[in-house]
């Protein structure tokens, strides 16, 4: 029999850096057991008590997600993790209910996760986000005509200044922040070989565009660039430039697409050259992976900071969430099943309820999130997920919800 409860530094410590080993997430080296710390110590941190020691532990860490021009609550859940001896008994599934449970109940509106397989996480309600495009190349390919100027080095010393960059980077649609600074500072001792460059260009000093890389061979690469930080155009093509300066010697970086930017637009003969490397360790490639989730916790309050073009659209939206099953019986939030009125426009609302005349939405709060957020259009959804409607109403939805693709542009 399993107990349900908070981490508790002072009994689980050496029992969760055991979780982490076991599913080789973390190695038994001090600047990795340090990060891991730092990550208990700002995140909301749920274990499950096996014959007196932790078994399975979940981890959440408040950040914001942008919706448009709007800025909404957000946890990102970073860690869940079960010992080799409590597998297949269900104490993942139920402790990451509580977690999001935790988060609703303190107002969090959207909650996100990162996926190790597509499926297990749909039992709690989340839907698959957009896929995000890797890109593999020559950093000599690069086809940028402008100069960069010598950049500072950044250490694990500057965190501080590099998580407020990241924080106050170009946001798009998507764009998730994690909040607590120790989340960047984590990160960066987490990662082999890593470096950084940047500039500080700030008015008083501040670090306004950089980039931070983790690296295999230190002399010709692949180089990974865990994220890439700018405010500006102009700057986000210095750090371009300053890619491409490392192409002297470094043979392979790899880098997600930024929002907005289709990457391959800067790259020389990209087709001649994943042909010339195919199969070698500096192989050219590009791939796509939906390897996060998201999911609403609260559809009235995340429809009032829904602004949307075009035609007010109403309609019933009969929503099931299946959380449910997995939280206890006496959780005072129970997800979000029922039946509301939705408005769609410039001001949208979502009231409890239904109104005869209207057309009606059928869908999991799955697939509604997914809807709302932009990742796909409702008549796709219509055919891959349970989502079900008149089709007037879907096309009307398509029109409603044509938003741009949705990028978090920071993994968890």
């Amino acid at each position: 029999m399993a107990t349900f409860r908070k981490y508790n530094p002072a009994t689980d410590r050496t029992a969760v850096q055991r979780i982490w080993r076991e599913v080789a997430w973390m190695e038994d080296k001090p600047e990795q057991r340090q990060a891991f710390d730092l990550l208990l110590q700002t995140s909301r941190a749920l274990v499950a008590e096996v014959n007196g020691e932790a078994e399975c532990l979940v981890l959440s860490m408040p950040g914001t997600i942008r919706y448009l021009g709007e800025t909404l609550s957000f946890d990102a859940v970073t860690g869940v993790t079960t010992s080799r001896v409590a597998r297949k008994q269900g104490f993942a599934g139920q402790l990451t209910a509580r977690l999001v449970a935790a988060g609703a109940e303190e107002g969090v509106l959207v909650t996100g996760l990162g996926i190790f397989e597509q499926g297990y996480y749909d039992q709690l309600g989340f839907g698959s986000g957009n896929y995000e495009h890797w890109l593999a190349f020559d950093p000599a390919q690069l086809h940028i005509h402008r100069q960069h100027r010598v950049p500072r080095r950044l250490t694990t010393d500057d965190w501080k200044a590099i998580h407020a960059s990241r924080l106050a980077r170009q946001h798009g649609h998507g764009t998730v922040d994690l909040l607590p600074p120790e989340a960047t500072r984590a990160e960066m001792i987490w990662g082999k070989e890593a470096f950084g460059l940047g500039y500080f260009d700030g008015p008083a000093g501040e670090l306004t565009h950089h980039l931070w890389f983790t690296g295999g061979d230190k002399g010709r690469g692949p180089y990974v660039v865990g994220w890439l930080s700018y405010q500006t155009t102009e700057q986000f093509l210095e750090l371009l430039a300053l890619i491409k300066s490392l192409g002297d010697q470094v043979r392979l970086v790899r880098m997600r697409e930024p929002h907005g930017i289709q990457l391959q637009d800067f790259l020389r003969q990209p087709f001649r050259f994943r042909q010339l490397t195919e199969k070698s360790k500096y192989e050219n490639r590009m791939s796509a992976s939906a390897y996060w989730q998201v999911r609403m916790n609260d559809i009235p309050a995340c429809l009032a900071q829904t602004h949307l073009r075009g035609e007010t659209v109403r309609f019933n939206l009969c929503l099931a969430d299946p959380i449910e099953r997995y939280l206890p019986a006496d959780a005072s939030w129970r997800g979000v099943t029922g039946e509301y009125v939705i408005t769609l426009g410039a001001k949208s609302e979502a009231v409890l309820g239904s109104e005869a005349t209207l057309p009606t939405l059928t869908a999991s709060v799955n697939a509604f999130t997914r809807l709302w957020l932009g990742t796909r259009p409702a008549t796709g959804l219509a055919v891959t997920t349970d989502l079900a409607g008149p089709p007037e109403l879907l096309e009307q939805l398509d029109m409603a919800f044509c938003l741009p693709s949705p990028k978090t542009d920071w993994d968890f």
